[in-house]
């Protein structure tokens, strides 16, 4: 009896270790993604609306995306948009702190947590990146590119500065022109210049099919609003 004991115990032993090499030990427990924010990242507000991160910014201690107002706006007043990182609104990364539009056409969201990725660049699509160290205005004749959501990469020449444009919610002023085209659902994508930020669509006329211009909400304004700079 003793010897079948031992025998029992021994074929136990040799099972688990026959487990072990076909499975391999138990993985260990994923640590949590950190979610990366740039320059064309889409956020999802605690309203139901989606909106372009244009460019991050710091200022006072504390990281900011800017966006466009027409999408960033507090539809109740009193009552900030929060903002999450994925579409089934669970990862909260921000709140609304600031908006104007009509008149102007800008939107200012702080980052409510340090466990995020927030460098100061641009996605330009297939994972290539525009980096973008400072923010400059708008100047005629000058290049500038935008990323759209919808319509991607385009750049043109800005044609004319400090424009107003009638939407139906009310005229926005201080808006700048390019030659470059854009489609709906483009809101918010960043324009830039080099490595340099000069604004963000707001609006646009024509399609990238026939061809159109653009209009863009200028960052400096609002960056010089709210003590922020681009980094």
């Amino acid at each position: 009896m003793r010897r079948s004991r031992t025998f029992l115990t021994t074929c136990a032993a040799a099972v688990t270790a026959v487990l072990a090499l076909l499975c391999g030990p138990a993985p260990a427990a994923a640590a949590p993604r950190v979610p990366t924010i740039l320059g064309g990242t889409v956020l999802y507000g605690s309203d139901g609306t989606q909106c372009v991160v244009a460019f991050n910014a710091t200022g006072g201690g504390s990281r900011y995306a800017v966006t466009a107002g027409h999408c960033a706006g507090t539809p109740v007043p009193g009552t900030p948009t929060t903002w999450f990182a994925d579409a089934s609104r669970t990862v909260q990364v921000g709140v609304s702190v600031g908006a104007s539009f009509p008149v102007d056409d800008y939107g200012v969201i702080r980052y409510t947590t340090s466990a995020l990725n927030l460098p100061g660049e641009v996605a330009l699509g297939g994972g290539a990146v525009q980096d973008v160290t400072g923010s400059t205005g708008p100047v005629v004749g000058q290049q500038v590119c935008h990323v759209g959501r919808t319509s991607g990469l385009h750049c043109g020449r800005v044609t004319a500065v400090n424009v107003t444009v009638n939407f139906a919610e009310g005229a926005v002023h201080g808006l700048f022109r390019s030659t470059a085209c854009t489609e709906a659902g483009d809101s918010g994508g960043p324009a830039f210049s080099g490595t340099l930020a000069v604004g963000f669509v707001v609006g646009g006329s024509g399609n990238c099919a026939s061809g159109g211009v653009t209009y863009y909400q200028p960052v400096a304004e609002v960056l010089a609003r709210f003590g922020l700079s681009v980094y």
